[in-house]
């Protein structure tokens, strides 16, 4: 389980593609390798892989081919930037929404504007994901917790702070960049539970 609170950035150090499974050697802050153990686990742009090795302040993560598939895993090439949050403990302060680590879906990046202090990102999701797209709602973009701001169709944007920007790969993001996208579980079960009785949310106007 994970907070969304995007704990720095790693960067890929090395990895070995073989077919089907595809090994990441991924560079860390040294201070956040603290107690560190093998199985443990942690988030690479929202995507929970399990630590196979460590090699000084390198932790080793074997993908397997779905998760290449689903996530935008598949296109990290060496030196490549990424988000990580290890995972959570009992007591741990929930800063963003609880996240399992299971990515949804990936969307675009269809616009980027940068007023002064902040940057709005938005993104394109595939349509059938657009019923859990609530304005002001949460959602995890490359494993960081933020709030939804504005939703047309199968579009949503999200507001930026300096600090976020600071803390996460959000600072380099650019038009038709892919991320990863984990929608909000209780989101998710409260929008398919009431289609199941029958109240089917209305298609949005903007789509």
């Amino acid at each position: 389980m994970f907070t969304g609170i995007v704990q720095g950035i790693a960067i890929i150090d090395k990895l070995d593609a073989r077919p089907g499974l595809t090994t990441y050697t991924v560079r860390f802050p040294e201070a956040m390798l603290d107690s560190v153990s093998i199985g443990a686990s942690v988030a690479l742009d929202g995507t929970c892989l399990t630590v196979t090795e460590q090699q000084g302040n390198c932790l080793l993560f074997d993908a397997m081919q779905e998760t290449l598939k689903l996530t935008t895993l598949g296109s990290l090439q060496i030196g490549d930037q990424v988000n990580f949050e290890r995972a959570a403990r009992i007591g741990d302060e929930i800063g963003g929404h609880l996240l399992s680590g299971h990515i949804h879906t990936t969307a675009k990046v269809v616009s980027v504007e940068t007023p002064e202090n902040n940057r709005t990102l938005t993104f394109e999701v595939p349509a059938h994901w657009q019923r859990y797209l609530f304005p002001k709602g949460y959602i995890a973009v490359n494993g960081a917790s933020l709030t939804i701001g504005e939703v047309s169709g199968n579009r949503f944007n999200v507001h930026l702070i300096p600090e976020t920007l600071r803390a996460t790969t959000f600072q380099h993001i650019v038009e038709d960049d892919q991320v990863n996208i984990e929608v909000d579980s209780q989101t998710q079960t409260i929008v398919d539970t009431l289609a199941r009785m029958g109240y089917n949310r209305p298609p949005d106007p903007g789509a």
